[in-house]
């Protein structure tokens, strides 16, 4: 964690563009069917490993991982550097009322924090053009963007090098979470890993199927990978496995 909010401060003070990319199961299994999204999590400068399955993943073939840096910590880490540095964040997607009462639950705890603005997710293709003006007058030091994949990652392929901001995060439904109206797991559930366990128990109908699917799907991914490394054959390339954190930008 604080290897990934140094690299964000730097990038920031810099004013050099820092891409992170928070990597889960749900998001390494649909980077093997949508190009799109591999293409924005392979271009991105700092992958930072999200969920604990991939953690175990990692592990089970032998790579060196310490920890993971959640999406939410994250932002809420670099939340706490903006007030402390005065760098002013753009929050990006949700609706209109998640977004405007995440933004005051932020300044009820970093009342120093300016916003560079806040703009809601519900904006048409003809508009992009428009809301990324907006973000780049602004002059934000930091975008984060809540809007599902791959609708994020296609507005970040677009637009990406127009936008003027130094450091950008996608923090998925961490709008939610800030305003409230998505719960985070305990913490017990959440050092178990089974933080998945309980967006069940929220939103069943929901989640089930996306769980079962994602997880079924990445069990077999896995279970290729660590039989291919046993015997020996294959590489990256043909492995069944997206490239390494390593290969594609820092390793967090």
């Amino acid at each position: 964690m604080a290897d990934t909010v140094e690299l964000a401060r730097t990038a920031m003070h810099s004013q050099q563009r820092l891409q992170h990319v928070a990597l889960n199961v749900a998001k390494l299994v649909s980077m093997r069917f949508d190009p799109v999204l591999a293409a924005d999590v392979a271009s991105s400068d700092v992958i930072s490993i999200d969920g604990m399955g991939i953690v175990w993943g990692a592990r089970a073939l032998g790579l060196p991982v310490p920890s993971r840096v959640t999406g939410i910590d994250l932002l809420t880490e670099l939340l706490a550097l903006c007030e402390r540095d005065g760098f002013k964040p753009y929050f990006l997607g949700a609706t209109p009322g998640v977004l405007q009462h995440a933004a005051r639950q932020v300044l009820d705890k970093h009342p120093s924090i300016a916003f560079a603005g806040l703009r809601d997710g519900y904006f048409t293709r003809e508009q992009e053009a428009q809301v990324v003006r907006e973000i780049r007058s602004s002059r934000a030091d930091c975008l984060f963007i809540g809007m599902p994949s791959p609708r994020k990652e296609r507005f970040l392929a677009s637009y990406r090098d127009a936008l003027g901001v130094p450091f950008i995060m996608g923090v998925g439904g961490s709008f939610d979470i800030l305003a409230g109206t998505v719960r985070r797991a305990p913490v017990r559930m959440q050092h178990l890993g089974l933080e998945w366990l309980y967006r069940i128990y929220q939103e069943p109908g929901r989640m089930w199927w996306r769980y079962a699917k994602t997880n079924t799907l990445f069990a077999g991914i896995l279970a290729q990978a660590v039989v291919r490394q046993k015997l020996g054959i294959g590489s990256r390339a043909n492995s069944g496995l997206p490239p390494s954190a390593g290969e594609v930008g820092h390793s967090v």
